[in-house]
């Protein structure tokens, strides 16, 4: 059995690559059930959340994620966000690899949002919004890049010391600039992109433009929020599953609760785009708007590619 680290993980995975298996899984027979929430007391009283995503495809892989979010872990110079990939062999249940379950996370993340965006986004996308400057930021910028001509980057943060220092590190790659006025940043942007873990909406549906894509990442829960009901009323709506976006994504959850949309509203999900059942933006001044909760069919294709690529 390998233990592969968050090093190693970077190493072996390519976004082109990586999004394309994505593309492929969920094409294919995987049996991915809803993740489960646990909340975990803590002495802050803050508490913390314990993820476990179980996934298999019969005859092949078979694997686990264990993650914790700890909010409050900010504060003590620890990360947000730890956790562990168990790859299995799929035929005798046989442990294969212990995986570094954030570098994997974050890499699967940010490819779901880019193979959407390869549905939803303008072909001439090119000025990309990026909300949040932790961990994902970076990924998100680099896998949208993979699928669109993305050549200027407006970063925003509440702290702003931190999106000026993801600037620094993207520099040589982007035009970068790091955005005070979040408004104008909004309405100015191709795409935006959006990682916090926000409980109140940050991007205001009346900012959009015609054409834009909105792609909402970081909350996971139904208390989370990066986007107001205007988003959801005005953009055609895409999810990466049906199941875990309209129980655990405030940003589909509660717009449907209060009848602010219905789930007719929502056009497909990353099943149909990648099967072709549904051919995602379909006129160039459409808003859409893609919502991900992340799924566990995501982390076993990475988790397969990893081990595919250590093995040879």
């Amino acid at each position: 059995m390998r233990f592969v680290d968050a090093a190693e993980v970077e190493r072996l995975l390519d976004d082109a690559t990586l999004i394309e298996r994505l593309a492929a899984m969920f094409r294919s027979p995987c049996e991915a059930p809803l993740r489960h929430h646990h909340h975990v007391a803590t002495p802050t009283g803050a508490g913390g959340t314990l993820l476990l995503m179980p996934a298999w495809q019969a005859g092949r892989h078979l694997g686990i994620k264990s993650v914790t979010v700890f909010p409050d872990n900010a504060a003590r110079s620890l990360p947000t966000v730890s956790g562990l990939y168990l790859l299995l062999d799929g035929t005798n249940g046989m442990p294969l690899a212990v995986i570094d379950g954030v570098s994997l996370t974050l890499r699967r993340t940010a490819a779901a949002s880019a193979l959407a965006a390869r549905y939803l986004a303008r072909a001439d996308a090119s000025h990309l919004l990026m909300v949040g400057a932790g961990a994902l930021a970076p990924n998100l910028i680099r896998a949208h890049a993979a699928v669109r001509p993305i050549r200027q980057v407006a970063l925003w943060n509440r702290t702003r010391a931190h999106a000026e220092a993801l600037a620094a590190k993207l520099a040589g790659d982007f035009d970068v600039i790091v955005a005070d006025d979040l408004e104008a940043a909004a309405r100015a942007a191709d795409v935006i992109s959006c990682a916090t873990l926000s409980k109140r909406p940050l991007i205001h549906g009346a900012w959009l433009r015609p054409g834009s894509h909105l792609d909402l990442v970081g909350g996971f829960t139904p208390e989370m929020r990066e986007a107001d009901d205007e988003a959801a009323r005005r953009a055609k709506i895409f999810v990466d599953t049906r199941a875990g976006a309209t129980r655990e994504a405030g940003d589909i959850a509660e717009p449907l609760a209060r009848g602010i949309i219905t789930e007719t509203d929502i056009q497909a999900d990353l099943f149909a785009l990648s099967a072709g059942a549904h051919r995602g933006r379909l006129a160039a001044d459409e808003i859409t708007l893609f919502k991900s909760v992340g799924t566990a069919l995501e982390d076993l294709a990475a988790a397969a590619l990893v081990h595919e690529r250590l093995a040879s």
